[in-house]
């Protein structure tokens, strides 16, 4: 638009001249525009972006509340009499609530008085939706129907978050911005979450899983984005990993590699694993489109198997390039009877260990790996950040356990004689919390509790529980494991009890190398942006491939309070945007790296 707003106008704007600039980006607060001025000039859309976020943040609690108070409900009487800003009747005519049929505004009207009950200020939603260009109305009221049941603090935060990407939203439009790479990203985790497993797909439900037939059109569309994309040598590997090479400028380089999985759990998100392919898989475009080669080769490896669903062979497509793939796992078989190898044949794979273990990779002929990876946690949607980087991913070990006592009448059997196992198990949940609080970066779980036929009027024989234990560094994890372990000896020394307790997992912590985390973080400097640094609490594709070669990570802001492994999994394409930029920084710099001196 010929009226853009630049970044060279606002930072030389008088105060007043800057806040009547962003008028209208928050809802009837200029405020935040005044607070925010001081702190320019503003070396980017980002950098604005984010100390905008900061000024409503560090506001006290009734300045936000009348922040939140200042947007005009869904659909509601400001629309009916004609009043809505400019901006917000843009906003709800986009997504059709000022067209919405009778059932639909009743039911509308309905959620709205609810809520503002339940919560005292009008339900916040960036009805543009994470892509911006609007989310359908169905969508919306289910937003609605679920938030609706959100505790209030949570409640409070969220809407919050949602007024920064309504502000974002008309700051693009503002500065006549399109997140083009973002959206591109967006587009792809759209067109492959076609693709699910049968069972699932006609529910609507994402699912993936390894060599079935939703596999296999995944790889396959993943081979034609890869050679639309502009890469030189495309292919499937033996595992079923889809490997595309970007040459180098000169042909002895050695190569960058970077990538994640394409596999998903049952009934997950859009970007987990996904995320990290799209990322490189756009760069690499903008790199052929402008016919740029790099003084090093770029190796974008879409890992065929991560999460472990359908056999147990978790990280079979990284595992398989430092040389982990154990030929017995061609025998495994699925819940259908179906063995590994027999699946690999019908991919038409050829499914054995000698042609898998020529896929180990030389690490000398390696500079790195380097992952982006969407966050699957809160803490980036909590600190309104969309970047973060890994320092460390966490370390864990698992156990399963079952304490065993004496099952006895509910009522007959006095306290001082009752020899309750599930008691016993509870007293250890409730040190495994305490214990795990003490450190930083540390955390427990106790996922699963089971009384085996229990009853209602029966003490508890017998308890069955599992331990999850994970730090940033393999010390901690053990010294809280080997405490845990000793609690639960006590606790059953002290209250007649036996107990079995049984390993099932122990994983290595990784640490992000020291000069990758480094690059990471020059990348996210240069967007400006601050730099968070934070651990992984989940295992990926770079914990595998750092066993051999340096490793770091790029994390990217989760919507819906980082949840993931769910549905509900979301990015928007403003901060996919970011990554992508983020990426082709580090390319960058690591080209600039290279030149001679």
């Amino acid at each position: 638009m010929d009226d853009a707003l630049t970044l060279a106008r606002l930072n030389g704007a008088s105060h007043k001249d800057f806040v009547a600039l962003l008028a209208g980006t928050y809802e009837h607060s200029p405020w935040v525009g005044e607070r925010a001025w001081p702190r320019g000039p503003f070396a980017s859309l980002a950098q604005l972006k984010r100390t905008l976020v900061e000024v409503v943040t560090e506001a006290d609690r009734d300045e936000q509340l009348a922040l939140l108070r200042s947007h005009p409900e869904l659909a509601g009487k400001a629309m009916a009499a004609g009043t809505l800003t400019a901006e917000s009747s843009h906003e709800q005519g986009k997504v059709g609530l000022n067209a919405c049929t009778p059932a639909e505004l009743a039911t509308i009207a309905r959620l709205n008085a609810l809520y503002r009950e339940r919560f005292g200020f009008p339900f916040m939603l960036a009805v543009r939706g994470p892509r911006g260009d609007g989310l359908t109305k169905a969508q919306i009221i289910a937003t609605f129907e679920r938030r609706l049941e959100n505790h209030a603090d949570f409640e409070f935060a969220e809407a919050l978050r949602n007024v920064h990407r309504v502000a974002e939203l008309r700051l693009d439009d503002r500065f006549d911005f399109r997140p083009v790479l973002g959206e591109q990203a967006w587009d792809c985790a759209e067109l492959l979450a076609r693709h699910s497993d049968p069972g699932f797909a006609g529910n609507g439900q994402l699912t993936v899983t390894y060599l079935t037939d939703a596999h296999r059109a995944c790889a396959a569309q993943l081979v034609r984005w890869m050679r639309e994309c502009g890469f030189d040598d495309v292919k499937i590997d033996a595992v079923g990993n889809v490997v595309g090479v970007y040459r180098a400028a000169a042909p002895d380089a050695k190569t960058l590699l970077t990538g994640s999985h394409y596999d998903t759990v049952r009934n997950g998100g859009r970007y987990d694993g996904r995320l990290g392919i799209f990322v490189p898989l756009i760069a690499v475009r903008e790199l052929s489109r402008t016919g740029r080669r790099l003084p090093f080769a770029l190796e974008v490896v879409a890992f065929a198997e991560e999460e472990g669903q359908r056999y147990k062979a978790t990280f079979l497509g990284s595992g398989a390039l430092v040389g982990q793939f154990e030929p017995r796992w061609l025998d495994q078989v699925d819940a259908d009877g179906v063995s590994m190898r027999d699946a690999m044949r019908h991919a038409k794979l050829p499914a054995t260990a000698r042609a898998i273990a020529r896929l180990r990779r030389k690490p000398a002929d390696y500079l790195g790996f380097v992952e982006v990876h969407i966050e699957q946690g809160p803490v980036l949607n909590e600190l309104g950040l969309p970047l973060g980087v890994v320092t460390s991913i966490n370390g864990g070990v698992r156990f399963a356990g079952e304490v065993r006592g004496m099952a006895s009448h509910a009522g007959t059997t006095p306290m001082t004689s009752r020899r309750d196992a599930a008691a016993a198990v509870a007293d250890l949940a409730v040190y495994l919390e305490k214990r795990a609080r003490e450190a930083p970066n540390l955390v427990g779980t106790m996922g699963m509790l089971e009384v085996p036929n229990g009853s209602t009027n029966v003490v508890p024989g017998r308890c069955k529980f599992t331990l999850d234990i994970r730090a940033t560094t393999n010390p901690v994890r053990d010294a809280c494991s080997d405490d845990v372990l000793a609690e639960l000896e006590a606790i059953c020394a002290r209250r007649g009890l036996s107990f079995m307790i049984e390993e099932t997992m122990r994983v290595a912590a990784s640490p992000s190398a020291p000069e990758w985390q480094a690059r990471w973080e020059r990348a996210v400097v240069a967007l400006g942006l601050p730099v968070h640094r934070m651990p992984s609490g989940a295992g990926h594709d770079a914990m595998k491939i750092g066993e051999v070669m340096a490793q770091a990570m790029l994390f990217v802001r989760g919507e819906n309070a980082g949840i993931s492994h769910n549905p509900l999994e979301s990015s928007n394409a403003d901060d996919m945007q970011l990554a992508v930029e983020a990426f082709l920084q580090l390319l960058d710099g690591l080209a600039a790296e290279s030149e001679p001196r």
